[in-house]
């Protein structure tokens, strides 16, 4: 039998890529593993990254029925005298919700940001406290907004690491309006303009998300790709130009994908194993995973992981749905490289009075032998 020299049995992943960039970061969408990060939790100006919160808060309320994409808003002096990028909206003229979405996604318009805001909370100040709560809600807790567009303002920042979560959110949550991400450019008024994110054109995997860029945040970019089913989420902060973002997160992104795979094993509420019950309406009850398992590992690894299952001692009844009733533990060779908590999948009651007393003998002997 041939023995394996070291360079075969184990893959060699080389140094992550170090960037030309004040902050960045690489995570898997689907495990959540980071893949590489250099000051991820640091608060920096998000510029016209802030604008996902925009458009994502929009597209909730789509969802939830609270807004139309045919909805027509009412265009504000404000919105229309915004400065920077522009959709070009008129002031006093009335835009359909999804023209301005399409607005803010692909040509960052500040105005159709505005507009926006101001349809859904009434005013923009009003807008940003909204944005604020859907931050805490995706526990993005280095991160504060004062407006809708990423217009320079004192205490205005993000961090990479919150930026993933909230593009995780945006894929995750409306993939019907992420779609509009990866549009190359929208004609509006008979002007016509490209979207900002260069990845679109240089990488056919690359499928959204933002750019920004102010003179104090330099160039910034949050970018998502999939290949072969594995997505990469990167966020690069605080480059100089804007060949300079699209060319540190390719960079990234081609790190990510050459040296790494990622597999799902479970899927949430799958079964992956049965408990024996005491006292119960039921003797078996189902475990299962809430989250499910999915696992990023450098290439070459995967086959050789093993998981394991433990058991709760003696389970009894009742029993909620979600309850912790175990453990999978998942080793590389001696290595735990994950664990997560096992739990019940439906709910157990507790047996009739004639049940749980015959339970309660046969559990004795069951312990005393066990």
């Amino acid at each position: 039998m041939p023995v394996l020299d070291s360079a075969t049995a184990a893959p060699i992943v080389p140094t992550a890529p170090q960037l030309a960039a004040s902050s960045y970061l690489l995570i898997d969408a689907n495990s959540g593993k980071v893949l590489v990060e250099h000051n991820p939790d640091q608060p920096l100006p998000p510029a016209s990254l802030t604008k996902m919160m925009t458009s994502y808060i929009a597209s909730l309320e789509i969802q939830r029925g609270q807004i139309a994409e045919e909805d027509m808003v009412l265009i504000s002096e404000k919105a229309w005298r915004m400065g920077g990028s522009k959709m070009f909206i008129e002031v006093g003229t009335q835009v359909r919700v999804i023209d301005l979405l399409r607005g803010i996604i692909i040509q960052s318009g500040n105005d159709a940001s505005v507009a926006m805001a101001e349809h859904i909370a009434g005013s923009e100040e009003a807008f940003a406290d909204l944005m604020n709560s859907h931050a805490r809600r995706l526990g993005m807790s280095n991160t504060h907004f004062e407006n809708s567009t990423g217009w320079p303002a004192e205490g205005h920042v993000a961090s990479a690491r919150d930026l993933a979560t909230l593009a995780k959110a945006i894929i995750r949550d409306d993939p019907e309006h992420y779609e509009i991400y990866k549009e190359k450019e929208f004609l509006w008024h008979g002007i016509k303009q490209p979207n900002r994110n260069l990845m679109l054109w240089r990488d056919s995997t690359v499928d959204g998300l933002k750019t920004g860029h102010t003179e104090e945040a330099g160039y910034c970019l949050v970018a998502s790709a999939e290949r072969e089913g594995m997505r990469l989420i990167s966020v690069v902060m605080g480059t100089s130009s804007e060949a300079a973002r699209a060319a540190e997160t390719q960079k990234l992104l081609t790190w990510g994908f050459r040296f790494f795979e990622t597999r799902a094993f479970y899927q949430p509420g799958q079964v992956v194993s049965t408990a024996r019950v005491w006292a119960g309406a039921q003797d078996q009850v189902e475990l299962g995973l809430n989250e499910g398992l999915v696992m990023t590992m450098p290439r070459g690894q995967m086959d050789k992981l093993e998981a394991g299952v433990t058991m709760n001692n003696a389970i009894k009844a009742p029993i909620a749905a979600g309850d912790v009733l175990g453990q999978v533990e998942v080793k590389l060779g001696e290595e735990v490289v994950h664990t997560a908590p096992l739990v019940a999948l439906r709910a157990v009651e507790e047996a009739g009075i004639f049940g749980r007393l015959w339970d309660t003998v046969r559990l004795f002997f069951y312990n005393l032998f066990n």
